[in-house]
């Protein structure tokens, strides 16, 4: 049986990490009944930003075959254990965490209950997990090979994306990826409407079954060639800019890396800040429509301090939606091309990697049917893009800020979407648990159907299955911001008693600092990040 032929076009971090894993995962005993090539443009520049992910990516690192230790060192990679978010509930430096790991009593979880019955004093985060205080500690979440005895937590990584995609890039045209650097001039479509082939510049003429469209917004092939529409979000997500600051640790350094992603609200957005081995990334997510670019980089340099006023900005415009359809005829887009929801959960590489595996798993073998494994592959991607922005779109309406003009905008009732507001109004009635996620149409929710881009398929509302985000993490945004606050009061009054930590956190916590090295410790000795000396005045 002869292969059927796989053609990506467009490389960056989404290109590669679909040609590296499809090679890898649809390999059949070594007998390749794919044959996968990528096409990208000398002619489109590469933005470079630090990068994080979710725990998820182990995943795609596993199947390509990618040891932990090598991938830190080629990526400039650090650890990720959390998201530390700073001035989102009232502007007055106030924090909470998002961890990756947590602890609860068993077999029933009581831990939000008896939080929201006392009063309040330590952190709801605190009292299920370690990491808030391990990343306060600056800690690594797991012990250096001499060290033993203690815990070994939940994380991902932080990234230079850039770097990311040159060590794909390696691996896949090691393994017989075909790489093509040119300039696609032109797409020939079939006489039943499938793209049949892509021309270049230099004359070629590139053939495929299937074509992966990885053009970022530029959107080549899925929406210039086939005309499939883009569902625009941004009334829930006001976001569309972001300027983007790289600080080089020769230039100034605090001393540490921090071993969590910082993500600090700003006058008309947030600011992320991502440390690497050899630089600190940052980024001012923003709204055009309550601040200038120049005003944005001006209040991104004085966040960042006086050493940042001689340093490049770069600004990225994005949208916040998603492809009608990210599967039409012969097309996937994958990236920037299928959807797009601004960083705050660091879930941007993530539906790249899901849209990734969940080809792999519904690829058109042989004489299976395109279609109805098109249609099921939309309906998945469809149900985690409007699950990821529900979850970001909560870390907003919950805010009690009314500082500046954006911050009074995001708190209007129109800027939360039906399936939140319907999930806030059940929770207030009986707290969030497990089953919410079982069938998550709860009562109050409307029935609006998907967005169809005039296109055939299942557009059925979306379900949140907490394929992404489950109980734990709705509850440390919800908790974080106050969620049920005025409500507790009613229920159990005001004199309640002091939070408690469980036991084994507090035994925990005491073994962590002798069992776990600094974060900079363990990246010095393993994965190679160099040593540099602490800049006198640094905001630490």
């Amino acid at each position: 049986m002869e292969a059927k032929k796989l053609l990506i076009v467009g490389g960056g971090s989404a290109g590669w990490m679909a040609a590296a894993y499809l090679e890898a995962a649809l390999r059949d005993n070594g007998r390749r009944d794919v044959e996968v090539a990528l096409i990208e443009s000398p002619d489109v520049p590469r933005i470079g930003v630090g990068e994080a992910t979710i725990p998820n990516i182990k995943h795609i690192l596993s199947v390509i075959g990618i040891d932990e230790i090598d991938f830190l060192r080629q990526v400039s990679g650090t650890f990720k254990q959390a998201i530390k978010y700073v001035d989102w509930l009232h502007g007055a430096g106030e924090h909470y965490y998002h961890p990756f790991d947590g602890f609860r009593v068993q077999p029933i979880d009581r831990a939000a209950r008896r939080w929201l019955m006392s009063d309040r004093s330590i952190p709801f985060a605190d009292t299920t997990s370690l990491q808030p205080v391990v990343c306060e500690l600056g800690l690594a979440p797991k012990p250096l090979a001499s060290q033993t005895g203690g815990p070994s937590l939940a994380y991902a990584y932080h990234m230079d994306a850039l770097k990311f995609a040159d060590l794909l890039t390696g691996i896949a045209t090691a393994r017989g990826v075909r790489h093509h650097i040119d300039h696609v001039t032109g797409v020939e479509r079939a006489d039943n409407g499938d793209i049949a082939a892509v021309h270049t510049r230099s004359g070629q003429r590139l053939e495929a079954d299937l074509y992966i469209d990885c053009t970022g917004f530029a959107s080549l092939l899925i929406e210039k060639e086939l005309g499939v529409g883009w569902v625009d979000c941004s009334q829930w997500l006001l976001c569309n800019r972001a300027v983007t600051l790289n600080v080089p640790y020769e230039h100034h350094y605090s001393g540490h890396v921090r071993p969590y992603t910082t993500a600090t609200a700003l006058s008309s957005g947030w600011v992320w800040e991502i440390p690497l081995q050899h630089r600190k990334a940052l980024g001012y997510v923003h709204s055009s429509d309550f601040i200038s670019e120049d005003e944005a980089v001006r209040e991104l340099k004085a966040f960042e301090g006086p050493h940042a006023q001689s340093l490049d900005t770069r600004t990225v415009h994005f949208r916040v939606g998603h492809r009608a359809k990210v599967w039409a005829r012969n097309c996937i887009a994958i990236g920037l091309a299928g959807n797009f929801i601004e960083p705050l959960e660091s879930t941007g590489l993530y539906l790249s990697d899901l849209a990734t595996v969940m080809l792999a798993e519904h690829f058109p073998h042989e004489d299976a049917d395109r279609e109805i494994l098109a249609r099921r592959y939309n309906r998945i991607m469809a149900n985690r893009f409007y699950e990821i922005l529900d979850f970001i779109n909560m870390h907003y309406c919950l805010t009690r800020r009314s500082d500046t003009p954006f911050w009074r905008e995001i708190r209007r009732p129109e800027r939360v979407n039906d399936r939140l507001r319907a999930k806030l109004a059940f929770w207030r009635t009986k707290l969030p648990s497990k089953s919410d996620f079982v069938d998550q149409f709860l009562p109050g929710q409307a029935a609006s159907p998907l967005p169809d881009g005039g296109l055939p398929g299942d557009h059925r509302p979306p379900v949140d299955t907490a394929g992404v985000f489950g109980i734990e993490s709705y509850e440390a945004i919800l908790y974080g911001m106050d969620f049920l606050a005025d409500e507790s009061d009613r229920w159990f009054g005001r004199d309640r008693p002091a939070t408690k930590v469980p036991r084994f956190i507090v035994e925990n916590l005491k073994r962590a600092p002798r069992a776990l090295p600094a974060h900079d410790v363990w990246l010095q000795r393993l994965a190679g990040m160099p040593v540099f000396p602490r800049t006198r005045g640094h905001r630490s």
